[in-house]
């Protein structure tokens, strides 16, 4: 939100910065319209850091984008934490020369974005919530849909096709490679170094952290903590080491169901929510009950 924490991302070795009007945190917090940065901010955060600076557009907000593009940003993020612009079409990123991330829930909103000329996927999880649970549940929608894909014949792949409401020749490519044609971050709820290894060893190629650094008590150590984190995902000697000692994480928040505000659900076109999150699993024994009983007791 300003050049201050754009300093602390880059300190910490972040690879890039996202410029944006309120952390997802303060947006659930505050209420309002969530609209595109002022490029004001946006310039002087590009004149104070050397990594690349991305920003937020409102779903379907074209003139948005047009304004992010003339301000030579790196990449624009057309989000749903923003409010949305167009609750019936996205953005037609191939227009724009900058490239586009967008977020998804599964495998047909990930290829629904890659028709519409996105260059970089994230799970929506749920900003601003410091729980880690919704991305942990995309990530693997789309990690188990795309097994899915590469288990079935060629003219399975049609009917496939028209179940994800997305294009036939995107699903083959997906079912062919074993995997999605651009690289998927983790975003949303990201909230702890183990949250960020989390989701390294869930198979996505990077992490998107926001409120998790800068609601916690120290963000400068917690910053740096998940940098490590991520580029040392698979060691748990070193996750316990850049784990500890970093004080208080964000408070969060435990029953997202409960919470009046969802962000993951924001999608154009013909999407439609029932106003609950589905179930999960059977709960079995005493901790388990006692972790998700709030959240997911329907």
């Amino acid at each position: 939100m300003n050049v201050e924490q754009a300093k602390i991302a880059e300190a910490a070795g972040a690879v890039a910065v996202m410029a944006l009007e309120r952390i997802p945190a303060d947006i659930r917090r505050d209420g309002g319209v969530a609209r595109m940065s002022d490029p004001a901010l946006i310039k002087e955060i590009k004149n104070a850091v050397t990594i690349p600076v991305m920003a937020k557009a409102r779903i379907g907000h074209f003139v948005e984008a047009q304004i992010l593009e003339a301000c030579e940003i790196d990449y624009i993020d057309e989000s749903e934490v923003l409010t949305m612009a167009d609750d019936v079409h996205h953005l037609d990123k191939t227009q724009y020369s900058v490239p586009f991330v967008c977020g998804c829930r599964n495998l047909g909103e990930a290829l629904r974005r890659i028709a519409e000329g996105a260059s970089m996927l994230r799970t929506k999880g749920e900003a601003g919530t410091g729980n880690i649970v919704e991305a942990v549940r995309h990530a693997r929608t789309v990690q188990s849909e795309i097994k899915r894909l590469a288990s079935m014949s060629k003219d399975e792949l049609f009917v496939a096709a028209k179940e994800l409401r997305a294009p036939y020749e995107l699903v083959k490519e997906v079912a062919e490679l074993g995997k999605l044609p651009v690289v998927n971050f983790a975003a949303g709820g990201v909230a702890t170094p183990a949250d960020a290894a989390l989701m390294m060893q869930l198979g996505l190629d990077g992490v998107f952290v926001g409120s998790g650094i800068f609601k916690s008590h120290n963000p400068e150590e917690r910053a740096r903590a998940i940098v490590q984190a991520v580029t040392h995902y698979k060691d748990p000697k070193v996750l316990m080491e850049v784990s500890t000692g970093l004080g208080p994480a964000m408070v969060g928040i435990a029953d997202i169901k409960g919470d009046k505000v969802n962000f993951r659900d924001r999608e154009g076109g013909e999407f439609a929510y029932e106003g609950k999150v589905p179930p999960k699993k059977d709960l079995h024994g005493y901790t388990e009950t006692q972790m998700y009983g709030s959240s997911w007791n329907n």
